[in-house]
């Protein structure tokens, strides 16, 4: 997921020809693994309301993401998008029966003061005339992330292969009228760059998110999905030579300590829960 953000800068295009090439192309790029492979049976299938609502929370998740950071700091929208694992954590203890243990709870809290010290503890203004616009664009970018993660941590009938296709696609056609409105040229360079968009974060990216998400509890693929941000500063420190402070390097050391302890609670638990029903 974090290399989007690098690959778009070498792209050089509009943040919604990004996204829509993204979704797009990744879902031809499944379909053509599904089609060369045992998966082909599972192309055509009626898929479930679900995974439809799910496509379009994928889209929306995307597309308020790039308005917030049209009208307010990217840390601001950054900031906002990253409450979503949190979230999504909390809304599971209580629709899903995922209970919160104290060390489920610790790992999160070490998770966003990372986040927080990797953002240097700044959240400031952007002092951009529409600031509440560009807020209320992050608030929905937090909302639709965070619907994404938990539609699909509910059982589905369709396999991860069916569900990832069908979503792309639906997320790819929410964002067409974007596209069709705004037509820049596109070069044979700007066109490899956006093939490997669509082949990384978009066909391998998210088609691994969402069987993690059929395997992880929410929390657990909340606290990782912190390691896409330094992922993301990492990129940037090599290749643009944007350089990381002592804090920032702190605070990437704590999120990944906080997504090792969470996988390891985890394995605990379940390694637990054997051992009784054995």
């Amino acid at each position: 997921m974090g290399t989007v953000g690098t690959l778009a800068r070498f792209a050089a295009l509009p943040a919604e020809h990004i996204t829509f090439y993204r979704l797009f192309l990744g879902s031809l790029c499944l379909l053509i693994y599904m089609l060369a492979s045992s998966k082909r049976s599972q192309i055509l299938h009626r898929p479930g309301k679900r995974t439809l609502i799910n496509g379009a929370m994928l889209a929306g998740f995307m597309f308020f993401y790039i308005q917030a950071m049209n009208y307010t700091s990217m840390a601001n929208a950054v900031m906002l998008v990253y409450l979503a694992p949190l979230l999504s954590a909390v809304f599971a203890h209580f629709i899903f029966k995922e209970r919160l243990a104290v060390a489920n709870v610790l790992a999160i809290v070490i998770a966003l003061l990372g986040f927080a010290m990797m953002m240097q503890f700044s959240l400031a203004a952007s002092g951009a005339e529409n600031e509440i616009l560009g807020l209320f664009y992050g608030v929905l970018s937090l909302l639709t992330y965070s619907g994404f993660m938990l539609i699909n941590r509910k059982p589905d009938d369709s396999t991860p292969y069916q569900s990832t296709l069908v979503q792309l696609l639906v997320g790819a056609l929410c964002l067409l009228p974007l596209i069709l409105a705004s037509t820049p040229d596109i070069s044979a360079a700007q066109g490899l760059w956006l093939l490997a968009i669509g082949i990384i974060p978009g066909f391998i990216a998210i088609l691994c998110a969402v069987k993690a998400l059929r395997h992880l509890p929410a929390v657990t693929f909340g606290t990782l999905a912190y390691v896409e941000p330094v992922a993301v500063v990492c990129f940037a420190w090599t290749f643009f030579a944007e350089s990381l402070t002592l804090l920032q390097l702190g605070g990437c050391s704590l999120i990944i300590l906080a997504g090792i302890s969470q996988g390891l609670l985890t394995h605990k638990a379940k390694a637990t829960a054997a051992g009784i029903r054995g």
